[in-house]
């Protein structure tokens, strides 16, 4: 697996690192628990990470040196595609020699060193993607890819004030749309949108949705809520709306601010209380105050409590702590934060925008808002807070839709593509064409 960008290793919530990074991180673990070995190439971060990292049996990260570890904004990456290409070259080259000499802790894959210890490649992001193109040819083996987000798709939907994607990232998309052998996609919605602004061929598409960790997002009772909010410093009688996220314009967190500033001044015997779960990203780097800025603005400081970033085992308890998870995403391939959310029994109101009409059982576990008005935000939000009834109801229900969403499937799925890219189910492969090789196994 290839993730130039940012490693699943990375805490969530922090800068680059989000949904994407659980998926990889998700994924592999569960593919090494299905007897396959996995290697995840990433780019180096810190002097002290070392180079190669046994996370459990069969899943390593390796940490490739391409660049300067610190200061390099993802707007600068793709100056160092030829050194992160290069350094996982020279890690394989370097693995086959000291397993060709007896060298210690050398890994093989179906016995075999090298470059031909791997059978397949999977990247993530557009910038993975043109590297596993190149490595692809290099090693003879299918491309496997998951964008995760698209630029075409993205520009589409931009919140106000956010940057466009560069053309040149689409035009690096569109070279992996056309070359690799097959592309995975989150829903049937994301692959009509890649057919439409790539011209991606249907038949190398596969949609396969993302799990939840259904063991570790768990509902909480009244007493676990009651020690979260003790925890989290939340008055234990209070309505609390939670974000839980990246904070950049993209995710929507100013919606939430603005919706829930006319709900407290609405209701001030609700007790209306909001937390924001998560670090600047993205465009939010740029400014990283300014939701605190807009909250003080607003006149809502005193209801609002800004959490950092937390891992899982930690972040469950802010789910708990929560009576509603907001998602006012512009655009979201799937939407994690809404399935976690629902998997721990809290009903969710979410953005009508790419995944999250799937991830939402709406009506059942949690609402879904048609745009971004502030206005048509509290409205839907009003409807929650103010109908228990119904919000203690949709929490009930949640669970059991999240329960249909299981990391086992996903990567059961996986496996299933990875065989027929292998074998010869592989329809019109760009390597195998290019390169005279025959239907049928490698």
């Amino acid at each position: 697996m290839i993730s130039m960008h940012t490693s699943p290793l990375e805490q969530p919530g922090i800068g680059d690192a989000g949904g994407m990074n659980v998926y990889i991180r998700n994924v592999a673990s569960h593919l090494a628990s299905h007897g396959a070995q996995v290697d995840v190439f990433t780019r180096a971060t810190r002097a002290s990470q070392g180079e190669v990292v046994e996370v459990e049996p069969g899943f390593r990260v390796i940490n490739c040196v391409s660049g300067p570890f610190e200061g390099l904004p993802k707007e600068s990456l793709p100056t160092q595609l030829a050194a992160f290409t290069g350094s996982v070259i020279a890690f394989v080259r370097s693995e086959a020699q000291g397993s060709a000499g007896g060298g210690a802790g050398q890994r093989t894959t179906c016995g075999r060193t090298g470059a031909g210890a791997y059978d397949l490649i999977h990247s993530h992001y557009w910038l993975s993607g043109q590297v596993g193109w190149l490595l692809r040819d290099l090693w003879g083996v299918p491309l496997v890819h998951t964008a995760h987000t698209w630029a075409a798709v993205k520009n589409l939907g931009l919140a106000e004030g956010d940057t466009p994607e560069p053309e040149s990232r689409r035009i690096c998309e569109q070279q992996i749309v056309d070359n690799a052998d097959r592309i995975i996609v989150n829903t049937e919605d994301e692959s009509a949108a890649i057919v439409e602004a790539y011209d991606a061929d249907p038949r190398r598409i596969s949609v396969i949705a993302p799990g939840v960790d259904v063991g570790r997002f768990t509902p909480g009772s009244d007493r676990a809520t009651e020690r979260a909010r003790r925890e989290l410093g939340i008055p234990l009688r209070a309505k609390v709306i939670a974000f839980i996220g990246r904070l950049q314009a993209l995710k929507g967190p100013h919606v939430l601010l603005r919706a829930a500033a006319e709900l407290i001044r609405r209701h001030p015997e609700q007790n209306i209380r909001v937390v924001i779960c998560g670090g600047p990203s993205g465009t939010g780097l740029e400014r990283p105050d300014e939701l605190h800025d807009l909250a003080a603005s607003l006149g809502v400081s005193g209801y609002v409590r800004f959490l950092s970033p937390r891992p899982p085992e930690e972040l469950v308890t802010v789910y708990q702590a929560a009576d509603i998870i907001a998602v006012p995403s512009y655009n979201e391939s799937f939407g994690l934060v809404a399935l976690e959310a629902q998997s721990s029994g809290t009903p969710v109101v979410a953005a009508r925008v790419g995944g999250l009409p799937l991830t939402v059982a709406e009506g059942a576990s949690g609402l879904l808002v048609d745009g971004h008005d502030p206005e048509v935000w509290a409205k839907a939000l009003e409807e929650l807070v103010l109908d228990d009834k119904l919000r203690i109801a949709m929490g009930a229900a949640a669970p059991a839709h999240a329960l249909t969403y299981s990391w086992d499937s996903t990567v059961e799925k996986l496996l299933d593509v990875y065989t027929e890219v292998l074998g010869d189910g592989v329809v019109d492969s760009p390597f195998r064409a290019a390169h005279g090789v025959p239907q049928g196994p490698l």
